[in-house]
């Protein structure tokens, strides 16, 4: 696939994998994406996963036709990118390695060497001559490891961007971007916010044509739109208005109070309501979706004198992403004593610029009808 009369699309697919990370469900797959850039010196960006490492080579053999490889260029070392290098290296033995020193750092511990006869370290601001490309290099320390780089090619305008823009789902799936890239950046990137934003500052120096993320297709069109997402998420603002209820059910009756508290906010004309239980519910979406919009409520019972474990590891995901900028309301059940909320706010304590709901519902076993107004004033605050 041609990117630019220059540039190749190299990458595979992946349809055999079930959890992204071991945790991320990818019901259309992942791609891991690598690209070839053709000049008077060649270069590739990026290795694959070691799994598809002989149908890689073999992209990369097509599309070299019969020239020399003189570069290979690794922003990031995560092993879904990085796991062909030693096969690589072995394959093309004459080829010079273009990377960071915490890059090689991370060879010597995952290949057992850091490639010190034929490689090329590069930092903040250094180039790489290919003939009429120039690569650029740009440090993206934490986003997502410490030895990122992303790459700038002022030839045909384009930013390798590592792990930066990329979403879950192959290439040949039909899907929109926005929902499996939300997912996958707060679910991969977005306990890094700041990082981001430094970046995403860089970047604005940047004339850029098109993004080549590492997953994901490659952005060529409207990108104005796609930088714009990054910089709300980055910066932890609410997408959109609307209330997210989150909720684990032991018998069902704090399912029933979320169901209504979700039938009265539409009531009311709530722009949106998102409901989740925290129990079946994809979490990585439910914490997609609490970054999303504006308001949130908690939804669960008390349990072991404690809350619910559904909703002790929904709570830790935003926690550990900075969850931020938020209203808040809470439900709590519990039959003899209940002490969900105090367990709750005691775990968002450390969150900033979290707005917490005058009205919550408590309620003692089942719905009666003081906690039923309690959720009518709930929704009342909210809406």
């Amino acid at each position: 696939m041609y990117i630019t009369n220059d540039i190749r699309y190299i990458g595979v697919n992946d349809h055999k994998v079930d959890l992204f990370e071991g945790q991320y469900a990818v019901p259309n797959g992942m791609a891991y994406n690598s690209y070839l850039i053709l000049d008077e010196k060649t270069a590739v960006m990026d290795t694959v996963d070691k799994n598809f490492t002989e149908e890689w080579i073999a992209n990369i053999r097509r599309e070299l036709d019969g020239k020399k490889l003189d570069y290979l260029v690794v922003q990031h070392m995560e092993p879904d990118h990085a796991g062909s290098i030693a096969a690589f290296l072995q394959e093309f033995e004459n080829t010079t390695v273009v990377s960071s020193q915490k890059a090689f750092n991370m060879m010597k511990a995952f290949f057992g060497t850091e490639y010190a006869e034929r490689r090329v370290v590069v930092g903040e601001g250094s180039t790489l001559e290919l003939g009429k490309h120039t690569l650029t290099f740009v440090t993206a320390p934490m986003v997502h490891w410490p030895e990122v780089i992303v790459t700038y090619d002022s030839c045909d305008k384009v930013l390798f961007s590592a792990d930066g823009f990329g979403k879950f789902g192959a290439l040949d799936a039909e899907e929109e971007w926005e929902d499996e890239a939300r997912r996958y950046y707060i679910g991969i990137v977005g306990k890094y916010g700041p990082q981001v934003q430094a970046l995403l500052k860089k970047a604005a120096g940047l004339d850029i044509a098109a993004i080549c993320p590492l997953h994901g297709p490659v952005l060529t069109e409207n990108l104005g739109y796609y930088l714009n997402l990054y910089d709300t998420w980055s910066s932890y603002r609410p997408e959109e208005e609307g209330v997210v209820i989150a909720y684990t059910s032991v018998y069902g009756h704090t399912r029933e109070a979320a169901l209504l508290l979700a039938e009265k906010l539409q009531e009311k004309g709530c722009p949106a309501v998102k409901v989740y239980d925290l129990a079946r519910s994809d979490m990585a979406a439910a914490v997609a979706d609490a970054f999303r919009y504006s308001k949130l409520v908690l939804a669960t019972t008390t349990y072991n004198a404690d809350i619910f474990p559904f909703m002790k590891e929904f709570i830790h995901h935003l926690t550990e992403r900075s969850y931020q900028k938020r209203t808040v309301g809470m439900i709590e059940n519990g039959s003899w004593a209940p002490m969900a909320v105090k367990v709750m706010n005691k775990m968002l304590e450390g969150s900033k610029e979290l707005t917490f709901t005058q009205n919550n519902v408590k309620i003692l076993s089942a719905l009666n009808d003081e906690s039923r107004a309690q959720i009518e004033a709930l929704a009342s605050e909210l809406a």
